[in-house]
């Protein structure tokens, strides 16, 4: 596990950026670059990332989530505004779950609460054997066109060709254990519930993935919390309009500030 700190310092309670399925810190590069320099910003590369994806746990979200609490707490953070996208978001859950003192803050993006259905829990399975059969990514590597959305693919085709660099330098025995992890992930509705802190829902709305559909879900859910829809993006709405990702953080982290 390691700490990719943007931002050391500032006045206000720190932002911590936990990145999607099958990428790393980097897909919240531009993100952190839009957020004013008023409180401290980090990234934490989960288990399964690059120099992350040796001597890993049995596959298990909670697994991340406790990783996460225990490298934030190594750098001097009790109290944080959590970010996570998508795969990103059901540790931020678990780590809601887990260490509730940590989070003060909330924000889901292009994410849901829920356990995926039998299918969908299967596919994952077979991707992951698949993955760790061949020694390679290649069974992910499409991921690369479809997690961004259809206006960024036509218009700004290099994002979709990042993202497949991004994605061709994950290791295969993490991504196959991320599946495994993500596959076993049970229903967190009602810690989302449970939640009294302030909540921002950030969604695409190209998102073919966890769709704004699934994003009213966490609105509906969870006691405090405003929906950002954003324009032109699809699943990755941080790499494809990061400053309006950046101002929904930003709007959150002042709000978990006075709360």
């Amino acid at each position: 596990m390691s700490l990719h700190t943007y931002r050391a310092d500032g006045p206000g309670l720190p932002v911590v950026l936990l990145h999607g399925f099958p990428l790393d810190h980097r897909m919240w590069d531009a993100v952190a670059d839009e957020l004013t320099a008023d409180r401290a910003v980090h990234a934490v590369d989960l288990p399964g990332t690059p120099g992350n994806a040796t001597d890993l746990p049995e596959p298990a979200l909670e697994a991340s989530a406790d990783a996460v609490a225990e490298v934030l707490r190594a750098a001097g953070i009790d109290r944080a505004v959590v970010a996570g996208l998508s795969m990103g978001g059901y540790v931020a859950l678990a780590l809601l779950e887990r260490h509730p003192d940590l989070v003060a803050g909330l924000a889901l993006v292009d994410t849901k609460s829920t356990a995926d259905p039998p299918e969908a829990r299967a596919n994952r399975l077979r991707i992951a054997a698949q993955v760790e059969e061949s020694g390679s990514v290649d069974a992910v590597r499409p991921m690369a066109s479809s997690l961004v959305g259809e206006s960024t693919r036509s218009s700004r085709p290099a994002v979709a060709v990042q993202v497949g660099e991004w994605i061709d330098q994950q290791e295969p025995a993490g991504v196959a254990w991320s599946q495994r992890a993500m596959a076993a992930r049970p229903d967190r509705s009602d810690v989302l519930r449970a939640f009294a802190g302030p909540v921002v829902v950030v969604v695409g709305d190209e998102d073919t993935v966890t769709p704004v559909e699934a994003a009213e879900h966490l609105v509906a859910t969870a006691p405090q919390a405003q929906l950002v829809v954003v324009p032109r993006a699809g699943h990755l709405s941080s790499v494809e309009q990061p400053a309006d990702v950046a101002a929904a953080l930003a709007n959150l982290a002042q709000a978990a500030d006075s709360a």
